[in-house]
């Protein structure tokens, strides 16, 4: 909203300084200090109000060392992380940027399908909260519409790329051309690395092209389920979500500026994407809450997200990704969740199938997901979170080199 108002005051009446909020880098900068404030300061305010009104985690008995001292620590933390995200971007980003509506809804979507979990487990003494299927439909219509949107709307768009001929060895490739639609992606590590889901039907004609869709809008939602399901079980221990996923955030920040900058884009050979650059503000107000959010929830924590925050943050994380085009990256740069939601599923998997072989279930992991399985080793939480959070900057660092790794 500031950002019309000024852009208002440097149009009419020449403010001095006004012209500053023209600048996403300067309107970031003030979404992650807004952000900050607003996580630390009222924060402080929001886990006593959740201290008051008794609104604190049940935990089941799992045999983890430090594990009873945890109950009665306030939950529903998630509400920070939304409250500190909504609000810098509300006050500073272009309201009627559709990459922008897209996260605001997200966020939304998903903080309230965590809510009702949440609400669910505390108020009405059910520890399994919301039912699965609920939670996937939940995931489910929110990647439609984001599908829906990402494919449809007609600002959503790349810019096309000309090649001039210097000689008849040396071609110059620049973004020069028109907005297209388009759904090309990233591939990392490969040269030559796009690619395009109408490749997958191109086969029956070029008429075919136009029902894109349903490849693309599938994919999305697979995506949206994965990410946001393998956030809420990174949340298990004090810190681990929230500085896996700031690192995260944090790196998908930067290949967003750099996607929505044709200077930057250009040179290091990578979609331009218009418009996108607007996220950058976003994505800073959401780095913001969450650093601000690890104030309180870093070991012995204050307050817990509950699902409220971590299928928000796995939600709002897979939506960026599909709008930079940088989806196919996931795998590394959320290899954490990844790692996570993994071990679940061989847990689980060996477990039926070696009661099925034998009778008597066996486990690969001490304990699932990956980071209970390490406390079952004797190794304490917060060096546990430290860890994975060095491996989740590795993992970033890696991402980012496959800027020209390929």
């Amino acid at each position: 909203m500031l950002y019309y108002l000024f852009e208002f005051l440097e149009q009419n009446y020449q403010v001095p300084g006004a012209g500053l909020f023209q600048f996403i880098t300067f309107r970031a900068a003030l979404a992650v200090l807004t952000s900050l404030l607003i996580a630390t300061v009222y924060g402080k305010k929001i886990i006593v109000f959740l201290q008051k009104k008794q609104i604190g985690e049940t935990v089941r008995d799992l045999g983890l060392e430090g594990q009873k001292q945890k109950a009665g620590t306030p939950t529903m933390g998630g509400l920070i992380i939304i409250l500190a995200t909504l609000i810098p971007v509300l006050l500073f980003a272009k309201l009627d940027n559709i990459y922008v509506i897209l996260l605001i809804v997200t966020t939304l979507w998903m903080g309230i399908i965590g809510f009702v979990d949440d609400y669910i487990k505390i108020f009405k003494k059910d520890k399994e909260g919301l039912k699965g299927r609920f939670k996937i439909l939940g995931q489910v219509v929110l990647g439609l519409i984001v599908g829906a949107t990402l494919f449809f709307h007609p600002e959503v768009t790349m810019k096309e790329r000309s090649v001039t001929t210097i000689n008849s060895s040396f071609k110059v490739e620049k973004i020069a051309g028109d907005e297209i639609k388009s759904t090309r992606t990233t591939v990392p590590f490969f040269k030559n690395n796009e690619l395009d889901y109408t490749s997958f039907i191109g086969w029956m004609g070029d008429s075919a092209k136009e029902y894109a869709w349903l490849i693309f809008i599938p994919i999305v939602i697979i995506i949206v389920t994965a990410v946001s399901n393998g956030a809420n079980l990174t949340d298990g221990i004090d810190g681990l979500a929230a500085g896996t996923s700031a690192i995260i955030v944090l790196t998908l920040g930067i290949f967003t500026w750099i996607s929505g900058n044709i200077i930057f884009s250009n040179y290091l050979d990578i979609m331009f994407i218009p418009r996108a650059g607007e996220l950058v503000v976003f994505v800073a107000a959401f780095v913001g809450a969450l650093v601000g959010f690890l104030w309180y929830n870093a070991f012995p924590a204050s307050v817990f997200m509950g699902d409220t925050g971590s299928l928000t943050i796995g939600g709002v994380i897979a939506v960026i990704a599909i709008i930079i085009r940088k989806e196919l990256m996931i795998p590394v740069l959320c290899g954490i969740f990844f790692a996570e939601s993994i071990s679940v599923m061989l847990q689980v998997g060996y477990f039926k199938y070696t009661k099925k072989k034998s009778g008597e279930g066996k486990r690969i992991f001490l304990m699932a997901p990956l980071h209970h399985h390490y406390q079952k080793k004797g190794y304490h939480e917060s060096k546990i979170v430290t860890r994975f959070w060095i491996v989740g900057i590795l993992l970033a660092i890696i991402s980012i080199v496959t800027l020209k790794v390929r």
